[in-house]
């Protein structure tokens, strides 16, 4: 099924004139994002970061942005709402602060649909709520933009308020650079789905096969160094990934070796895949789209703000990082640290 892409002819900016947007975060996007639309025409005093006192705040002064530490008077004055703070505080900040005083035409832009598609944030059936949810981090979406480049972007209507709410959040792309090479229509439980099981499903199982190659080539008798290098600190992994961006995942196996090219084609067909894909499916349906995983990361997200063992993710870097492979990793680094 194909989506259809949307181009710099299709987004009309004047949309956006004399409307005042708003950015809550100036973070890796928040900052990109901003500094695009204002070079894109989008009047500077038309442009308000909504940030609390912090470093990201006196960044956004030190380019020249206006600053609003104060949510609620933030909120009052939005007619495009940006949502660029992390997925775990949006609903507290949004639901608690903004959305109380935001107008009934306001037009709300996620980038990430994660809090929209499980229904997390409150909105009102007046206004606007689309996603631009560029595909890249932060610093790319603005040296590409810079360079006169795009970036691949997903788009879509989640509320529709206004009766225009795809016109306004194509203006909104072409506006930070996403339309020049296309924009894809998406949705919040496609973008979801994909990024959720991509971190649950596909890169453990990566993280997985190279924790178990490192352990039987150690048996094998190869040592941390040549495991290391030859595996991922070579940044051959890196290279292969960016030849299958630019060219293909399989034809860019035609600049490896002949020896290579047999044994990766001849093995990666020899594998059933079977027990791989019934997992995968179980993931996406029973973890992701049933919101099972939402539910259970909601009961330790604030406990992700304290410091030391009480955070569940330093927990999960202690055990990751004590493994085999982490060990072996830390030895080279410090041998090499020592070497400069």
């Amino acid at each position: 099924m194909s989506a259809k892409i949307y181009y710099d002819k299709d987004a009309d900016l004047s949309l956006l004139n004399d409307k005042k947007v708003v950015f809550l975060g100036f973070g890796n996007q928040g900052s990109a994002q901003a500094q695009n639309l204002r070079d894109s025409g989008i009047p500077n005093d038309n442009i308000l970061i909504a940030n609390r006192q912090d470093s990201y705040a006196e960044t956004a002064k030190s380019k020249g942005f206006h600053v609003e530490h104060d949510f609620g008077k933030a909120a009052a004055v939005a007619d495009v709402l940006f949502i660029l703070v992390p997925d775990q505080v949006q609903p507290r900040i949004f639901n608690n602060d903004f959305a109380p005083k935001l107008k009934s035409s306001v037009t709300i832009v996620v980038a990430s649909g994660y809090n929209v598609f499980y229904k997390l944030l409150n909105f009102t059936s007046t206004q606007d709520v689309v996603m631009v949810a560029p595909r890249m981090i932060g610093s790319s979406v603005r040296s590409l933009y810079e360079a006169k480049k795009g970036f691949p972007c997903f788009v879509s209507v989640e509320q529709e308020g206004s009766g225009n709410a795809l016109s306004i959040a194509l203006a909104i792309s072409r506006a930070i650079g996403a339309t020049k090479t296309g924009a894809i229509a998406s949705s919040a439980r496609e973008e979801t789905a994909m990024d959720l099981f991509a971190e649950q499903a596909l890169w453990p199982q990566i993280i997985m096969l190279f924790r178990e190659a490192f352990s039987v080539l150690k048996e094998a008798g190869c040592s941390d160094e040549a495991l290391c290098y030859e595996m991922w600190m070579s940044k051959e992994p890196a290279e292969i990934f960016e030849r299958a961006a630019e060219e293909g995942f399989i034809t860019q196996l035609k600049h490896h070796s002949s020896v290579s090219q047999f044994g990766q084609l001849s093995g990666a067909l020899a594998l059933d895949g079977a027990e791989v894909r019934s997992h995968f499916k179980n993931i996406l349906y029973n973890q992701v789209l049933n919101g099972k995983f939402c539910q259970e990361f909601s009961k330790i997200e604030q406990d992700l703000e304290k410091d030391g063992p009480e955070n569940p993710l330093n927990e999960l870097y202690r055990k990751a990082e004590s493994s085999e492979m982490g060990q072996a990793e830390k030895r080279v680094r410090d041998r090499l640290a020592g070497m400069i």
